[in-house]
Order: C-alpha cells, then sequence, then structure tokens
C-alpha cells in the first residue's frame, strides 16, 4: 500500500544532511560516499516499491493516489503497514548499509596494517 513512503522518506532526510555536510565542507573519511550509497540504495527501493504498488494498482493518477487513503478504516490499515512494514524496510536497510561500512572499514584497516607490516 504505501510502505514505500517510509524509505522514501528516510532517504529525503539523509540526502538534505548529505547536502548540509557537503554544503559546509565536511570530509570525513570517505564517509560522504558512503553516505550516498545509503540514499542510492533507499531512493532506488523506494522506486522499485513504487512502481510495484502502481503496477499492482495501488497507486492511482488521482488524488489522494493511493487507493487506501480514501476512507479512514483504510487509511488506519495504510497507517499500520507503514509503521510496520515500511519501518522495518528502512531499519534494515539501513542496518545491512551499516554492517557494509563496518566491514569495509575494518578490511580497509587491516589491509593498511598488512601493509605496515609488509615495510618494516
Amino acid at each position: 500500500m504505501a510502505c514505500f513512503l517510509v524509505p522514501a522518506a528516510e532517504a529525503a532526510v539523509v540526502t538534505v544532511v548529505t547536502k548540509i555536510a557537503e554544503a559546509k565542507g565536511v570530509k570525513s573519511d570517505g564517509m560522504i560516499r558512503k553516505v550516498k550509497v545509503l540514499t542510492n540504495t533507499l531512493w532506488g527501493g523506494s522506486a522499485l516499491l513504487a512502481f510495484e504498488h502502481a503496477w499492482h494498482g495501488e497507486i492511482i493518477p488521482t488524488f489522494p493516489f493511493l487507493t487506501n487513503a480514501v476512507d479512514a478504516a483504510d487509511r488506519a490499515e495504510m497507517f499500520h503497514e507503514m509503521a510496520t512494514v515500511g519501518v522495518t524496510m528502512a531499519l534494515v536497510i539501513t542496518a545491512v548499509w551499516g554492517i557494509g561500512v563496518a566491514v569495509t572499514h575494518r578490511m580497509a584497516k587491516r589491509s593498511g596494517e598488512a601493509a605496515g607490516e609488509a615495510s618494516k
């Protein structure tokens, strides 16, 4: 129904924060680039889910755009899905990204240590 809106909202917030950090000239060991990977993943996943929902007729071209936003009972079901499925998706995407960043950081640290030992 509208679960894709939660990762899209997270993507919008992360995009704005990244743009502000870039404008202030923040240089943090490639962290801006790593955050952009998260942003692209969130935007891409949200777009793919929006397309899937549109394909199944859950998004309509007229207001209120979401088929489950027409009456109160449907809206309650939609908000419940957003709160459960949407939040879970956003958290899992962010957690997997965080694990990936931690693993690559550790690998880079180990290769730096190995290079340091080789030069001794």
